[in-house]
């Protein structure tokens, strides 16, 4: 039985310029931890002992962290937002997520969603500039396939 590797599972952001948008990896992350966070309904019936709960719906969130490369467009794009404090649409990220783990080689099973960017905290760490916060889910899940031709430096999304 083989595992899975954490690097294994990318994610990656769209960055607009003026060649169009590319979605680009994520890199340098010290943090990038998912939390499904279901929302329940549970009731007790009269005639039973026990309480029924049944998930109705997720609302994930991704907890991140990384440190500052000026160099790299994810950063500027989530240090802009952060600097800048955007709200709304202006605040809002296209981020695919890709599992290479069966073929990096060749078209990957991928997923694609729009996300909220909450900022929380910068330059927490002394040897590096770092940001920090949480990405909330925007919209719904697109299931797709993705490609890529510079060993997953970006990606091409296509949805089933």
């Amino acid at each position: 039985m083989s595992k899975l590797k954490r690097s294994e599972k990318l994610a990656f952001i769209a960055v607009g310029d003026d060649n169009g948008v590319t979605y680009h990896r994520l890199k340098n992350f010290t943090e990038f931890s998912v939390s499904k966070n279901p929302v329940n309904y549970s009731r007790q019936y009269i005639d039973e002992d026990f309480e029924r709960n049944d998930v109705v719906s997720y609302a994930p969130s991704i907890s991140y962290s990384f440190d500052y490369d000026n160099e790299n467009p994810v950063h500027a794009l989530i240090v802009d937002i952060t600097d800048n404090e955007l709200v709304g649409d202006k605040a809002i990220v296209d981020m695919v997520f890709v599992d290479i783990s069966n073929n990096p080689e060749a078209e990957c099973t991928a997923s694609l969603r729009q996300w909220s960017l909450i900022p929380d905290k910068e330059g927490n760490d002394s040897d590096a500039y770092d940001y920090s916060g949480t990405f909330r889910a925007n919209g719904q899940r697109t299931p797709g396939v993705a490609t890529s031709s510079d060993n997953w430096e970006s990606c091409i999304f296509v949805a089933e």
